[in-house]
Formats: structure tokens, C-alpha cells, sequence
């Protein structure tokens, strides 16, 4: 029910995963406007759906999870906390997705705090980015963490046995960087990860690594900056290749190359951000996604689970040399908000 577009596109996009992709999906929400929606796409029955009314607004933060104990997304984490489902898909509230995931999920043992990594669009393979938003202030132990949950989120995205990992600062070297860079890059060092050093802003569409660790904050800014800078760049270019009968005629000979281009360069084709560090799989869609990104974010949530995610996780923690700094506490329990009937 999350999402700007929602429940039409999310419901199309879940018929798309599971017809293409033969993703086994369950809905969560109104059931009868979800039959009536499935129905619309010759669905009715083939998916099936966990009703309760209600849902996360956009506008919710970390409070939703106790305002709305029975919201769609506090829901489908109790079905995977009872084994009903492997991960979660929504296009809703980042906050209120972060904040009701991490109550109802709660943290693998041993990690301190959950990282957002995103994809972006690099060649010859794509780069994971984390953390992009769910922990703004963030402690070194944290950065080594998040370097150790991208680590394994690489291994199944990217297929990559031992991905690169590299910090992002404002210098190259090691010397350079603010307080908790500096001590962040020396427990890197000191890991078992293919830890490659720093990472400069304008090395982050490079594909000098296959993860980029950073803290919440710094991440969300650069994430967003990248997203403002390449929608500019796509208008000028298009601006560029409609300007005359020559440059529209160029732009066909080369229509296949910008087809491609446009693809990778587009949210919905890497169906958006994953909450890593839980137990269990969580994948944020854009708001704005349409049918084709919610496919993707289903298709991205299922191969995750599929790939032991979890599992990864505790290998990554497991290999660290320096366990004992990863203690976390216990958070409480919620009331209310089983799975209904």
C-alpha cells in the first residue's frame, strides 16, 4: 500500500514478477481492493493475499511502528518471522519501513545498527553503496560492519567472491578523511575484506570497488546528489538529440546504445535499496516506482533469499577478528500486531 502509486502499480508489478520471474509472492493489505485489483490482470486467486487495513503513510517516520502495530509492512514481517515468507518488498516511508522492520525483525546477532546499500550504475559492474540513509551517525565499528554486510549483499548481486571494498572520504589517502574515517579506515585494514582504501566522490561511478562504505548521512547526500546530476544530464542530452533534423537523426542510428544507456541509468531497473542487517530481507522500491520497478524489487527481494542472505551475513561476522566490539543490545517487543487470521 506504500508508494505514490500504489496499490495499482504495486499490485501490476507483483503480477509481473510472479508471471516473468516466477516469483512467489504473498500481498499484504486491503483484500477485498487487492482482488478486485488482481482480478483487473486475469490474477484473481493465482496470489494470495493477508488482509489488514492499515498501511504506512508517506509521511510516518520511526514512530509507525508503535502507532500502527497491524500496518501492512509491520504485518509481512511477522510472516517472515514465523517462516510464511523469505523478505519484504515496499514502496512505502523509508522511516516507517526502517523503524517497523528493525522492532519487528530486529538485528543479527552481533550487528550494531542496520545500513541502506543501493546500486549504482557503474560499468563493468554495478557498486554497491551503504550506507544510504538508515543510520546517520554512525561509529567506525559501525563503517566495518557495513563494509561486512555489503560484502556478503555483493556476493549474491554481483556474484563477486570476494568483493573490493572501499571507504569513501575526501582524500585518497589514508591519512585523510574526518575522526571517524580515519579510525574506520584502520579497522578495515586490519579486516579480513578485500579492503581496497579510500574513495574519493568522483570515484564513486568509477567502479574502483565493488562496495563503498560511508555513513548514513554522507551517503543519502551523495546518493541524491548523483540523482540530481544525472537528471540533468539526461535532460541536456535529450535536449541535445532533439535540437534538430540532424541530431534526431543521429540519435536513431544510435537508438539501440541510448536504449541501453537509459536502462542502466534508470532506479526501477535495480528495484531499489535493501535494509541490511536484520533478520530477514527488506528491499525499499522508490516511491515513485511503476509496475516494471516494483517486478524488479520483487524479483531482487526473492533472489536474496534464495542466496541466503542472512546466512552470508553471519559468515562475514563470523570471519571478523575483533567480535566482541559488535555487543548489541536487546530492543523491546512491540504490542499487538500478530499475524491476523
Amino acid at each position: 500500500m506504500g508508494g505514490d502509486h500504489a496499490p495499482r502499480e504495486t499490485v501490476a508489478g507483483a503480477v509481473s514478477a510472479v508471471r516473468d520471474h516466477d516469483v512467489p509472492l504473498i500481498l499484504v493489505g486491503p483484500a477485498r481492493r487487492l482482488r478486485t485489483l488482481l482480478a483487473e490482470h486475469d490474477a484473481a486467486g493465482r496470489i494470495p493475499i493477508v488482509h489488514t487495513d492499515q498501511a504506512l503513510e508517506m509521511g510516518e517516520g520511526a514512530l509507525a511502528s508503535w502507532r500502527k502495530p497491524r500496518s501492512t509492512v509491520a504485518i509481512a514481517c511477522e510472516l517472515i518471522k514465523h517462516g510464511k515468507a523469505g523478505a519484504l518488498v515496499s514502496a512505502g516511508s523509508t522511516a516507517g519501513v526502517v523503524a517497523t522492520s528493525a522492532v519487528r525483525l530486529k538485528g543479527q546477532h552481533g550487528i550494531m545498527r542496520p545500513a541502506i546499500a543501493v546500486t549504482l550504475p557503474t560499468l563493468p559492474r554495478p557498486t554497491v553503496l551503504l550506507d544510504a540513509g538508515a543510520t546517520a551517525d554512525a561509529k567506525p565499528e559501525m563503517l566495518l560492519q557495513f563494509a561486512m554486510l555489503g560484502t556478503a549483499y555483493a556476493q549474491i548481486l554481483l556474484d563477486v567472491p570476494r568483493p573490493r571494498v572501499g571507504l569513501l572520504s575526501i582524500g585518497s589517502e589514508s591519512g585523510k578523511g574526518n575522526k571517524l574515517v580515519k579510525k574506520a579506515h584502520e579497522l578495515l585494514a586490519s579486516s579480513p575484506l578485500e579492503f581496497t582504501g579510500n574513495i574519493e566522490g568522483h570515484d564513486l561511478l568509477l567502479g574502483r570497488a565493488e562496495v563503498v562504505v560511508t555513513d548514513g548521512f554522507t551517503g543519502n547526500v551523495a546518493l541524491k546528489t548523483m540523482e540530481g546530476a544525472l537528471r540533468v544530464a539526461a535532460a541536456e542530452l535529450r535536449q541535445a538529440l532533439t535540437s534538430s533534423r540532424t541530431a534526431k537523426l543521429g540519435a536513431a542510428l544510435q537508438r539501440r546504445e541510448l536504449t541501453a544507456l537509459t536502462a542502466r541509468f534508470d532506479s526501477e531497473t535495480y528495484g531499489g535499496g535493501v535494509l541490511l542487517g536484520l533478520n530477514g530481507a527488506v528491499v525499499i522500491a522508490h516511491g515513485a516506482s511503476r509496475a516494471r520497478g516494483v517486478a524488479a524489487a520483487c524479483k531482487l527481494a526473492y533472489d536474496l533469499s534464495r542466496g541466503r542472505l542472512i546466512d552470508r551475513v553471519k559468515e562475514q561476522l563470523g570471519a571478523s577478528s575483533k567480535p566482541s566490539i559488535f555487543a548489541r543490545k536487546p530492543q523491546p517487543e512491540p504490542s499487538g500486531g500478530g499475524i491476523p487470521g
